[in-house]
């Protein structure tokens, strides 16, 4: 048994059922997603668009391809006819670009609003102040191949846990409150993908849906290749 299979297997034994594991894929060989893949494992995260398409071309095709890092819209076209779930959008341009792309193919793609939750300075993520009104908005723009289907977040990288499960604590309100006012018009908004290999647990007991893992299953990356 490979090491990546045995790392995965006894991670998974760790992970509630009702919680969604997203294998984060990202610079390793697809040998080590095909050893998941023969364990049933289906859902995997890449953050690089030529990445995620030469590994959707040449993999099964029933995998969950996740798109999990920052995407500019000239490069949603290349994952548009496969891609089943984009965690990072962050404006309108984005969601527009993506209904269009997805409306070529006929498909509904669905997407999570990713939310500025860390005290690290960054240019990617709604505020918390901005999410409700990008839900009117998205709403009116009746978009009707894109399905907004919950929210994204990552805590400030720190060894303060207090702070982290301050962070995730402040989504998941966010969350529930968004979910009870689009209770009536949406069942769609369920997921709130928080929590990576650093931090799951927390994000879990503080009501993650979804969590994202990569150096825990696959090993630490070598991003010199």
């Amino acid at each position: 048994m490979s090491d990546t299979k045995q790392k995965y297997l006894k991670f998974k034994n760790q992970v509630p059922p009702e919680v969604i594991l997203v294998a984060v894929s990202k610079t390793k060989p697809e040998e080590d997603i095909l050893d998941l893949y023969n364990e049933g494992h289906r859902i995997f995260g890449e953050n690089k668009i030529q990445d995620l398409a030469k590994k959707a071309e040449s993999l099964p095709k029933d995998i969950q391809w996740h798109m999990i890092g920052h995407l500019q819209t000239n490069k949603v076209k290349f994952i548009a006819p496969f891609v089943s779930l984009i965690h990072a959008v962050d404006s309108m341009k984005l969601l527009r670009t993506i209904n269009k792309e997805a409306e070529k193919y006929n498909r509904v793609i669905d997407c999570l609003l990713q939310v500025h939750i860390a005290s690290e300075e960054t240019k990617f993520g709604l505020g918390e102040d901005e999410v409700e009104g990008f839900l009117e908005d998205v709403s009116e723009a009746d978009l009707k191949n894109v399905r907004i289907t919950g929210l994204m977040g990552m805590a400030t990288f720190t060894d303060n846990f207090q702070q982290v499960r301050e962070e995730f604590r402040k989504l998941k309100l966010i969350f529930e409150e968004l979910k009870e006012k689009n209770s009536e018009t949406s069942s769609d908004f369920k997921e709130l993908s928080m929590g990576m290999s650093n931090d799951y647990p927390i994000a879990i007991e503080e009501g993650a849906t979804m969590i994202r893992i990569g150096s825990l299953i696959f090993g630490e990356r070598n991003y010199t290749k």
